[in-house]
Formats: C-alpha cells, sequence, structure tokens
C-alpha cells in the first residue's frame, strides 16, 4: 500500500483529538475527519441530508486507468483512514506477529483432503508447507495410483494481489474440467476449460459468470450463469459449445423479474440439469434432459409467491424439498418426472411444527435428512423399502453434524462431518447398512498445547423482552474464572436464514487462552429454532435481532459471566448491521465492537437498485419505496441513527472492492460517527483495497486479519505482551 501525505489538494483532513486508551499510547495522533458535503436525499416527504454520499464511486471510477478528482478523494481518505489505523495499532505490531505465527502453528501446513471417488476417480485437495492456495488432484481407480495434478493454485496465482480459483467440474468422460477465476474479489468469475489429458487450456474464455457450470452427458456442451454487468444479479443462463468463441454461446434462460437469481446445477444421478429461479420467498425449477442438451427447458411448478421448493431426481420421480401447504418448516414430497405440477406431488416426509428439515441426500437403497430440532442438527437415514429409519447418535450438548460430499448414488457409505466448539472437525465414513463408521480424518491441532479437556462448552438460554428464549452457545476454559472481569466476545448474525454452526475455531483458542469467553447468539432471524425463528427476524420484525443480541449481552452480565467493561461484540455483513444497531441502542454494554463488512446504510442501499444484490433481498429488509418499511428501515437503519453519544471503542473493516456491501457503507459511517461521538474511545476504519466481502485471498493472508481483528480487542484488556 503507497504511503500518503495527510495533506493534500484532493481531499481536506480536519484534525481531531487522538483516542487515548490506557493500552494505545499514540497520544500525539490525530483521527482523520471527512469533508462534509450535503447531499439532500427525499422521498415519501421524508428529507435526510447525507454528508459522506461523495465517497460512492462507480466501478468504472475505481478501474479508470486516470484518476478523476472524486476518486482521488475518497481513495486518499481510506488511505488516510488506513495511515491512522496502522499508527494507532503500531505498538501492537510485533505482537499481531507473534499472534498470526501462534496461530499458523496449529496449522498442519502440509494438509489434504479425504479423498472422495467420482466416476472413476478419486479426488484430493491438498496445501504443502509455506504455500497460500491448495493444489487439486485426482488420481484414477486407486489410492496408490499415480497422482494428476489438476491445478497447483499456487502457480496460477502468482502475480495476483487477490486470487480465487472454483467451480471445478470435470466433464463425464473425465478428459475436461472447467474452472472459474476471480482476479478482483467482486464475485465476476472468469470460466475457461483444460483438457485433462493433455494439460491445455482452451482459448475459450467466458466473463463475468458466476463461477458455477455443469456438462451436459456429450462431453462438449456447458452449461452455465452470466450475471448482470451492472447489479451482478445473476440473470442468464447460457450454453457453450468446446472450441467455439464464447459470443456464439446461446442464451436458454433469461430471468427477467429483477427480485430474482438464476443457477445451473445437475441431478445427482446425472440424468438431469436443473435451471432454478429463485428469490427471498419463491422459487421456480425447469429440467432438461442432460443426454440432449440442445432440448427446450421444461418447467416444473410455475412461480407462485410464498411456494420455495427444490428438486432432487431418483428413478421416475422428482424429490422436492418444499413449504407448500403452509409447511413452514418445510417438507419432502415427490411427483412423476412426467406430471410434475404440485397438484401431482404427494408428501414423503410429511411436515412437523417441532423440526426444521434443512436438506436431503439421495442414496439408491438410503433417504438422509439433514433435520434442526430445539437447535440442535441430526442427520436421519431411512431405508427406501421403510425397514430402517434411524438417526445417528450425538452427545454433545452443542455441535454441529453435516452430511459431507455425497456423490456416489450406489454405496452403503454416508460421509458427514461432525465438530464441536471443543471437538476439532472429524470426516467420518458410516455404513448405513451395518451401523459401523470409520474416522476418516481428524483435524490435527499442531503446536502441543491443545488439549480438548481443558475446554468446556454448554448452552445457556437468555429470556428476551417479549418472553422469547434464546440460545447463547458458550465455550471457555475450564480455568477461567467467570465473573465481572472476564472478558467475553459475543458473536451474532441473524438474517437469511442462515444458523451460524456451533463449530470449533483453532485460531479462537488464541483467545480462549488468554481468557476470553466466546458467546454465539441464536438470535432471531436465524433458524436456529426452526422456520419460525426467521420470519420473526426479518421485514418489520427485524428489530428483534437487535433487542433479541442485547438481551443476551444483559444475562450474561446479569449472570456473572462478564461485565459492560469486558464485554465485547462482533459480526460482519449483515452482522455488521447488527453492530451497528446495537452500539446505537446500547452503547453502554460494550467495551468494544468488531463490524467486519458492515451493511450499514441501508435506506441508501435499498432505494439504490442499481446496486449488487439490493433487488433480490427486498423480501428480507423491506422495500423502502414503501412508506411503512421505509420508516420502519430508517428508524434502525445504522448509519441514519448515529447521535451524539459515547460509542464503544470500534474497529470497522472492509474491502474495497466488495461487490455485496460497498465499501462505502462502512466508510461513510466511520465518518459520520467520527463527527457525532462523544468521549475518547477509539474508532478505526480498515480497508484492505486489495479485496472484496470475503477479505484477504490464501490461507494465510486471512489469518492476519483474523490476528489484527484479536489483537485489538487483547488490546484492549490488556493482555499484549
Amino acid at each position: 500500500m503507497k504511503k500518503i501525505v495527510f495533506y493534500t489538494t484532493a481531499f481536506s483532513l480536519i484534525f481531531a483529538s487522538a483516542c487515548k486508551t490506557d493500552l494505545m499510547k499514540n497520544t500525539e495522533l490525530k483521527a482523520p475527519i471527512a469533508d462534509k458535503i450535503p447531499t439532500n436525499l427525499e422521498i415519501h416527504g421524508d428529507k435526510r441530508i447525507d454528508d459522506y454520499f461523495w465517497m460512492r464511486l462507480t466501478d468504472a471510477q475505481k478501474n479508470a486507468d486516470v484518476k478523476d478528482d472524486q476518486t482521488t478523494k475518497v481513495i486518499d481518505y481510506l488511505n488516510a483512514e488506513n495511515e491512522y489505523y496502522q499508527k494507532i495499532t503500531e505498538d501492537t505490531k510485533d505482537f499481531q506477529t507473534a499472534l498470526f505465527e501462534e496461530m499458523k502453528a496449529r496449522i498442519k501446513e502440509d494438509d489434504e483432503s479425504v479423498p472422495y471417488k467420482k466416476n472413476g476417480y478419486y479426488y484430493i485437495s491438498r496445501f504443502e508447507k509455506g504455500d497460500q492456495y491448495p493444489i487439486y488432484t485426482r488420481k484414477k481407480g486407486s489410492l496408490t495410483a499415480a497422482e494428476e495434478i489438476i491445478f497447483d493454485v499456487n502457480k496460477e496465482a502468482k502475480g495476483y494481489d487477490y486470487f480465487q480459483m472454483g467451480g471445478l467440474t470435470v466433464s463425464p468422460d473425465n478428459s475436461l474440467v472447467a474452472f472459474a477465476t476471480d482476479t478482483v474479489s467482486r464475485r465476476q468469475y472468469f470460466l475457461r476449460i483444460k483438457d485433462l489429458t493433455t494439460g491445455k487450456i482452451y482459448k475459450d474464455i467466458i466473463e463475468n459468470t458466476t463461477g458455477g457450470s455443469v456438462w451436459a452427458n456429450d462431453n462438449k456442451t456447458l452449461f452455465y450463469t452470466k450475471k448482470n454487468p451492472k447489479t451482478l444479479r445473476s440473470e442468464k443462463i447460457f450454453k457453450h459449445v468446446l472450441g467455439t468463441d464464447s459470443s456464439e454461446d446461446v442464451e436458454v434462460y433469461h430471468e427477467k423479474d429483477e427480485t430474482f437469481n438464476v443457477t445451473v446445477s445437475k441431478s445427482k444421478s446425472n440424468a438431469y440439469i436443473f435451471i432454478a429461479s429463485y428469490s427471498t420467498v419463491s422459487s421456480e425449477y425447469r429440467f432438461l434432459d442432460a443426454n440432449n442438451p440442445n432440448d427446450l427447458p421444461t418447467i416444473i411448478q410455475p412461480r407462485e409467491r410464498n411456494l420455495e421448493y427444490s428438486v432432487s431426481h431418483f428413478e421416475d420421480s422428482f424429490y422436492i424439498l418444499t413449504n407448500k401447504d403452509a409447511a413452514l418448516n418445510f417438507k419432502l414430497m415427490k411427483t412423476p418426472v412426467l406430471k410434475t405440477t404440485k397438484e401431482h406431488w404427494v408428501d414423503v416426509i410429511p411436515h412437523r411444527e417441532d423440526t426444521l428439515l434443512e436438506d436431503i441426500s439421495i442414496f439408491k437403497e438410503y433417504l438422509v435428512l439433514e433435520e434442526r430440532t430445539n437447535g440442535l442438527n441430526t442427520i436421519r437415514i431411512k431405508r427406501w423399502d421403510n425397514t430402517a429409519d434411524y438417526y445417528l447418535p450425538f452427545d454433545e450438548e452443542t455441535y454441529t453434524a453435516d452430511a459431507y460430499s455425497n456423490p456416489d448414488f450406489d454405496t452403503h457409505i454416508l460421509r458427514y462431518s461432525y465438530n464441536s466448539m471443543t471437538t476439532p472437525s472429524s470426516v467420518i465414513d458410516f455404513n448405513m447398512k451395518d451401523h459401523t463408521k470409520e474416522v476418516k480424518k481428524e483435524q490435527e491441532v499442531l503446536g502441543g498445547n491443545f488439549d480438548k479437556n481443558n475446554y468446556t462448552s454448554k448452552r445457556v438460554w437468555a429470556t428476551a423482552r417479549d418472553g422469547q428464549k434464546i440460545a447463547i452457545s458458550l465455550v471457555y476454559r475450564k480455568d477461567t474464572k467467570l465473573d465481572k472481569n472476564t472478558p467475553l466476545l459475543q458473536y451474532g448474525y441473524g438474517s437469511y436464514g442462515y444458523t451460524v454452526s456451533d463449530g470449533f475455531s483453532t485460531t479462537r483458542l488464541s483467545l480462549l487462552d488468554r481468557g476470553f469467553v466466546w458467546a454465539l447468539a441464536h438470535v432471531r432471524g436465524s433458524e436456529y429454532l426452526g422456520r419460525s425463528w426467521y420470519e420473526d427476524g426479518k421485514l418489520l420484525h427485524k428489530k428483534n435481532t437487535f433487542t433479541d443480541f442485547i438481551d443476551c449481552s444483559k444475562h450474561l452480565i446479569a449472570n456473572n459471566y462478564t461485565s459492560e467493561k469486558h464485554l465485547y461484540a462482533m459480526g460482519g455483513s449483515a452482522g455488521g448491521l447488527l453492530m451497528g444497531a446495537i452500539v446505537n441502542m446500547n452503547p453502554e454494554l460494550y467495551n468494544g465492537i468488531l463490524a467486519s463488512v458492515p451493511f450499514v446504510d441501508v435506506i441508501s442501499t435499498m432505494l439504490d437498485e442499481s446496486i449488487p444484490l439490493t433487488t433480490g433481498e427486498f423480501d428480507e429488509w423491506g422495500n423502502p419505496k414503501d412508506k411503512e418499511y421505509y420508516e420502519y428501515i430508517k428508524s434502525y437503519s445504522p448509519y441514519d441513527q448515529v447521535k451524539a453519544q459515547t460509542y464503544p471503542h470500534m474497529l470497522v473493516t472492509t474491502g474495497f472492492h466488495d461487490s455485496q456491501v460497498q465499501y462505502w457503507e462502512p466508510a461513510k459511517w466511520v465518518a459520520k460517527l467520527r463527527a457525532l461521538k462523544t468521549g475518547s474511545n477509539i474508532l478505526l476504519l480498515n480497508t484492505n483495497m486489495e479485496a472484496g466481502h470475503g477479505g484477504a485471498s490464501g490461507r494465510f493472508n486471512a489469518l492476519k486479519e483474523t490476528a489484527e481483528d484479536y489483537t485489538f480487542l487483547l488490546d484492549l484488556e490488556g493482555k499484549v505482551k
């Protein structure tokens, strides 16, 4: 990153008094204060003045070889904030490095995945010591066969500040692989094809895709998804014929409804190609014969608002996971391939009020169901002939268990993963016929200091202000004394129905071993307690997410797990919105906040349909063009609700190329906080100028960012030594 001078002609910096704590001694430093250039925004007769609207740049401005004055001004501001962050945290740099090395030392650097077999080949990804990226390999027929390197991503990534490879899809005859690369971190992937017999990469280059693709059974036709170049909405399915120019690709389907996205996949049976259109509350599938890629897609069930479904294939039927018939927690139905509309659907696994049906896996003799009851996920195994129906046994109070990669159809072996807050992840092969199991791999925690018996995890239940019970999963060292002086990091997300797993983390050990408690609040907006838990945390119920988190914090304080002086909160993306809301509502509860790529300018973003993801999220947040939603969103939107009060110490991180939460949201938020906040608590903005929503690429670069975040917390606790 180039060094900048604070005084520039393109950007006027005013200096505020430096934030001083007992821990960060750089009291002579001054924080950058952004220029106020008022922009008047009006809708529904309500006027908002946005002093920092000028920070928004278009992609064309960001990517231009010659920067205009506005672009220079914005980049200078972000660099000024970065330099301020670097100088404020300068005294902790040695500790950051040591913490990074400590985290890195727990990782088995020369690691490899458990091989999985597909179509006659065993596929393996592995890392070599010191490498940032994986090496993708395969072996034909036997694990003793010679290794074929499909890609060494370390070689592919040379010369790039950011590099992501994904979407590897091998053709049915095993001779070709489609692959996708992103070198900007905006999730706009180039799609290419490699000949695995010769190593040749075809000249075919397809731009602006989602990265995913599927082969037809002719081994030459590739189906893929294109994005809208401006909004980045996945909107078109094309088919490409090997060896032809991408300009000749045929459009198979165009999703014209701007609230829907579209994707393409292949059935596990390899018989059908599925084209799925989906929004927050509705879905619609089409299918075509994978042996006849020039066929026109046939619709399964036309879209209806509030009807969601997904499709799998087995024998002469489609199996449909759906909320049809008011099945809030979803149920499994089936229908003949030749009669697919909903009047032909019949129940296979009925709806249950207390159990959320999350996913299914189909085998020749077995149906595997992934369910969630009372917050805990379970794996249920059922024979098609109904001679067996049972659950895998799990004993811990909090854990995560998921069906793993199971591409083989005709097998008795179910592969699943298991871990908990105290138990490292394992990959297990379970024989569904004789009920034996084999642990194929258990995550190694190196460094010589880890013993799972030194830690404990449990669930406690907080009572929300409306009487609902909210689960909090906790993990800490058994020798950690729990009282008002105990540092505790509370994590939350609570949107899109996404449930954060009660899983293991090697990096988290660096906090636990220094006396921290880690708490995961399962607030409304997730599906932890079923689909109703999600419905009660979105749209006009969104504030439940924020008050749930706050009520969990109050419960932890009241029950002597910590106190306001030692309670910290962390969240990213929509979880960053959560962080922004709670510090506006109850800043006095927290000593420090980590907000990563936070979605904080909710009103302005949801009013701008040119911004990626906006149109597809009206059913999550509401459309503020509707006055009722406008007023409700404005009442909690963190940027709009910043006021003159004392805020906790805060570290805000973002990526300049973020396509999901644009960099200007956290940048504007920090600028407004700087202008209005009272007191001397530290406020830092750190922008990765090379990365997007997921942060740095490469396993070690990402680890450095975690070390920076944890150092911020540990410094506030006086534990940087």
